[in-house]
Protein backbone atom coordinates (compact mmCIF):
# COMPACT_ATOMS: atom_id res chain seq x y z
CA UNK A 1 0.00 0.00 0.00
CA UNK A 2 2.75 2.36 0.25
CA UNK A 3 4.09 1.79 -2.88
CA UNK A 4 0.77 2.74 -4.00
CA UNK A 5 0.60 6.09 -1.53
CA UNK A 6 4.06 7.22 -3.42
CA UNK A 7 2.73 6.11 -6.80
CA UNK A 8 0.00 8.31 -6.45
CA UNK A 9 1.77 11.22 -4.92
CA UNK A 10 3.69 11.27 -8.34
CA UNK A 11 0.54 11.30 -10.03
CA UNK A 12 -1.06 13.74 -8.17
CA UNK A 13 1.57 16.00 -9.40
CA UNK A 14 1.01 15.04 -13.06
CA UNK A 15 -2.51 15.58 -12.42
CA UNK A 16 -2.07 19.57 -10.47
CA UNK A 17 0.14 20.15 -13.75
CA UNK A 18 -2.68 18.53 -15.98
CA UNK A 19 -5.56 20.45 -14.46
CA UNK A 20 -3.40 23.54 -14.86
CA UNK A 21 -2.56 22.79 -18.51
CA UNK A 22 -6.28 21.80 -18.86
CA UNK A 23 -7.91 25.10 -18.23
CA UNK A 24 -9.09 24.15 -14.77
CA UNK A 25 -7.05 26.83 -13.11
CA UNK A 26 -9.24 29.84 -13.54
CA UNK A 27 -10.75 29.63 -10.24
CA UNK A 28 -8.81 30.07 -7.11
CA UNK A 29 -10.06 27.32 -4.90
CA UNK A 30 -8.37 24.79 -3.85
CA UNK A 31 -9.32 20.95 -3.40
CA UNK A 32 -7.87 18.28 -1.17
CA UNK A 33 -7.91 14.89 -1.44
CA UNK A 34 -6.95 12.18 0.86
CA UNK A 35 -5.78 9.77 -1.20
CA UNK A 36 -4.83 7.16 1.81
CA UNK A 37 -8.10 7.30 2.05
CA UNK A 38 -9.36 6.35 -0.95
CA UNK A 39 -7.10 3.94 -1.15
CA UNK A 40 -8.02 2.12 2.02
CA UNK A 41 -12.07 3.03 1.84
CA UNK A 42 -13.02 3.25 -1.96
CA UNK A 43 -15.20 0.26 -2.81
CA UNK A 44 -13.64 0.30 -6.55
CA UNK A 45 -10.22 -0.34 -4.52
CA UNK A 46 -11.64 -2.54 -2.33
CA UNK A 47 -13.13 -4.46 -5.42
CA UNK A 48 -9.80 -4.86 -7.38
CA UNK A 49 -8.16 -5.66 -4.34
CA UNK A 50 -10.49 -8.64 -4.04
CA UNK A 51 -9.91 -9.82 -7.88
CA UNK A 52 -6.20 -10.01 -7.01
CA UNK A 53 -6.44 -11.48 -3.70
CA UNK A 54 -8.83 -14.48 -5.34
CA UNK A 55 -6.35 -14.55 -8.50
CA UNK A 56 -3.38 -15.56 -5.69
CA UNK A 57 -5.17 -17.69 -4.34
CA UNK A 58 -6.33 -19.41 -7.56
CA UNK A 59 -2.78 -19.62 -8.30
CA UNK A 60 -1.61 -20.84 -4.97
CA UNK A 61 -4.09 -23.17 -5.52
CA UNK A 62 -2.71 -24.41 -8.59
CA UNK A 63 0.35 -24.78 -7.52
CA UNK A 64 -0.28 -26.71 -4.62
CA UNK A 65 -2.49 -28.92 -6.56
CA UNK A 66 0.56 -29.79 -9.48
CA UNK A 67 3.25 -29.68 -7.13
CA UNK A 68 2.89 -33.98 -6.07
CA UNK A 69 3.22 -34.28 -10.00
CA UNK A 70 5.98 -32.63 -11.12
CA UNK A 71 9.64 -32.05 -10.34
CA UNK A 72 11.20 -29.44 -8.47
CA UNK A 73 12.64 -27.31 -11.42
CA UNK A 74 9.22 -27.78 -13.38
CA UNK A 75 7.73 -26.64 -9.70
CA UNK A 76 9.59 -23.57 -9.68
CA UNK A 77 9.49 -22.57 -13.01
CA UNK A 78 5.67 -22.76 -13.00
CA UNK A 79 5.94 -20.82 -9.67
CA UNK A 80 7.78 -17.92 -11.14
CA UNK A 81 5.22 -18.00 -14.25
CA UNK A 82 2.51 -17.64 -11.52
CA UNK A 83 4.36 -14.56 -9.74
CA UNK A 84 4.56 -13.12 -13.07
CA UNK A 85 1.09 -13.54 -14.04
CA UNK A 86 0.18 -12.32 -10.18
CA UNK A 87 2.25 -9.22 -11.41
CA UNK A 88 0.71 -8.95 -14.36
CA UNK A 89 -2.44 -8.50 -13.26
CA UNK A 90 -1.75 -5.77 -10.17
CA UNK A 91 -0.11 -3.81 -12.26
CA UNK A 92 -3.47 -3.68 -14.83
CA UNK A 93 -5.31 -3.34 -11.83
CA UNK A 94 -2.88 -0.45 -10.25
CA UNK A 95 -3.84 1.08 -13.88
CA UNK A 96 -7.48 0.90 -13.37
CA UNK A 97 -7.38 2.75 -9.85
CA UNK A 98 -4.98 5.58 -11.23
CA UNK A 99 -6.95 6.12 -14.04
CA UNK A 100 -10.56 5.96 -11.74
CA UNK A 101 -8.68 8.41 -9.37
CA UNK A 102 -7.80 10.78 -12.42
CA UNK A 103 -10.90 10.45 -13.85
CA UNK A 104 -13.16 10.94 -10.89
CA UNK A 105 -10.53 13.91 -9.34
CA UNK A 106 -10.97 15.57 -12.64
CA UNK A 107 -15.25 15.10 -12.51
CA UNK A 108 -15.22 16.86 -8.99
CA UNK A 109 -12.96 19.89 -10.03
CA UNK A 110 -14.79 20.85 -12.68
CA UNK A 111 -18.40 20.09 -10.84
CA UNK A 112 -16.90 22.11 -7.47
CA UNK A 113 -15.28 24.73 -9.93
CA UNK A 114 -11.78 23.56 -8.26
CA UNK A 115 -8.58 25.23 -10.26
CA UNK A 116 -6.23 22.75 -8.46
CA UNK A 117 -7.06 19.91 -6.70
CA UNK A 118 -3.55 18.47 -4.45
CA UNK A 119 -2.96 15.47 -1.91
CA UNK A 120 -3.86 16.33 1.62
CA UNK A 121 -0.32 15.67 3.26
CA UNK A 122 0.70 18.55 1.32
CA UNK A 123 -1.73 20.67 2.82
CA UNK A 124 -1.08 22.53 6.32
CA UNK A 125 -4.32 24.62 6.14
CA UNK A 126 -7.22 25.22 3.90
CA UNK A 127 -8.82 23.66 0.52
CA UNK A 128 -11.96 22.19 0.39
CA UNK A 129 -11.84 18.25 1.27
CA UNK A 130 -13.04 16.45 -1.61
CA UNK A 131 -12.33 13.04 -0.97
CA UNK A 132 -15.97 12.06 -0.72
CA UNK A 133 -16.68 13.27 -3.75
CA UNK A 134 -13.61 11.69 -5.82
CA UNK A 135 -14.75 8.13 -4.24
CA UNK A 136 -18.66 8.77 -4.63
CA UNK A 137 -17.47 8.74 -8.23
CA UNK A 138 -15.22 5.97 -8.79
CA UNK A 139 -17.87 3.72 -8.33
Amino acid sequence: MRKNAKLMMLLGGLLVFALLLGGCAQSGAVGVLDINKVMSESPKVKEYQEQLNQKGQELTKQLDTEKPNITAEQFQTKQEAAYKDFLQMKQELETKIDDSVKQATEQVAKEKKLGTIIYKNGVAYGGTDVTQDVMNKMQ
